[in-house]
């Protein structure tokens, strides 16, 4: 693991449409209702099974809710012989942090900035 990246930098790394990966590990119903757009979902209880689908990545950035799982993801990512080359980042702060910066995406195609209110409406 190459360290943590802040909310700001994943944010330029977007909008600069850099070559990264984003890494969702929330479980896929909390995926669908918010998440960082154009990121993957692969959760953490998958991730050994589905590391290989990283392999061609150069810049891996984990996610979860609060920048703390996302740190244990990053580590196993970056033990995979496929991702050995590849920078692999935590991002600091979590989902919480980006989403009352910069909004999420949520499965209606809508973008929330205030992640308060995202989390008390329900996904259906």
């Amino acid at each position: 693991m190459d360290g943590e990246i802040s909310t700001d930098e994943v944010k330029e790394l977007l909008e600069d449409d850099a070559d990264v990966r984003i890494v969702d590990i929330r479980d896929e119903r909390t995926f669908e209702h918010s998440h960082i757009p154009g990121s993957d979902n692969i959760p953490f209880h998958e991730l050994t099974s589905r590391v290989d689908e990283l392999e061609d990545a150069d810049h891996i950035v984990t996610v979860c809710p609060h920048g703390k799982a996302s740190v244990q993801a990053a580590q196993l990512i970056s033990t995979y012989e496929g991702t050995a080359d590849a920078r692999v980042e935590s991002m600091d702060g979590g989902l919480e942090k980006y989403g009352m910066k910069f909004g999420l995406v949520r499965e209606d195609g809508d973008e929330s900035g205030d992640s308060e209110s995202a989390q008390r409406e329900s996904p259906f």
